[in-house]
């Protein structure tokens, strides 16, 4: 299966493909799409649907794991993540993807085993699992890996719960 896990953002987008076979993940492309600063929101919204549509057609992920919008102090921060996730959610839609959400809390339990794990814990982890000789940089691209770790992981655990059913 193919995982294609999104860090939605205006600025940054973070995305990390990877491909699970039986419990082995390998890392397929990851990185990050960015729009100029001081660019008009919707410009930037196109801007990135423009770059993750052809990428969807060409990879043809199985599945697309996304952040899970939570709320924090910043509401405008929060209202463009969740314009960018929109955008993710389009996409997907309109390629006839699957797409999953997790929460922060989610990702860390399911990359770390502990839902209260430090950045650098995940960042660790991802590296590890992955097999990668550094930790990926920016930020966006480390969590994008770690989300479609997530998925790997919980969507396993969830079609193995389902023969029980």
């Amino acid at each position: 299966m193919i995982i294609l896990g999104i860090d939605p953002g205006t600025a940054i987008m973070g995305y990390g493909l990877i491909e699970q076979k039986g419990n082995r993940l390998s890392p397929l492309a990851y990185s990050c799409w960015r729009t100029p600063a001081h660019t008009p929101l919707a410009e930037r919204l196109l801007l990135l649907y423009n770059q993750i549509s052809p990428f969807l057609r060409e990879n043809c992920p199985d599945h697309i794991a996304v952040e899970e919008l939570f709320f924090n102090r910043n509401t405008t921060t929060a209202i463009a993540v969740g314009q960018a996730r929109g955008i993710v959610l389009l996409a997907g839609a309109q390629q006839g993807i699957p797409v999953y959400e997790y929460t922060p809390l989610q990702v860390k339990q399911a990359v770390v085993g502990y839902g209260k794990a430090e950045k650098i814990q995940v960042q660790q982890m991802v590296k590890s699992l992955l097999v990668l000789d550094k930790i990926p940089k920016p930020d966006d691209t480390a969590d994008a890996l770690a989300l479609a770790i997530c998925h790997a992981h919980s969507y396993a655990l969830e079609r193995r719960m389902e023969d029980f059913r």
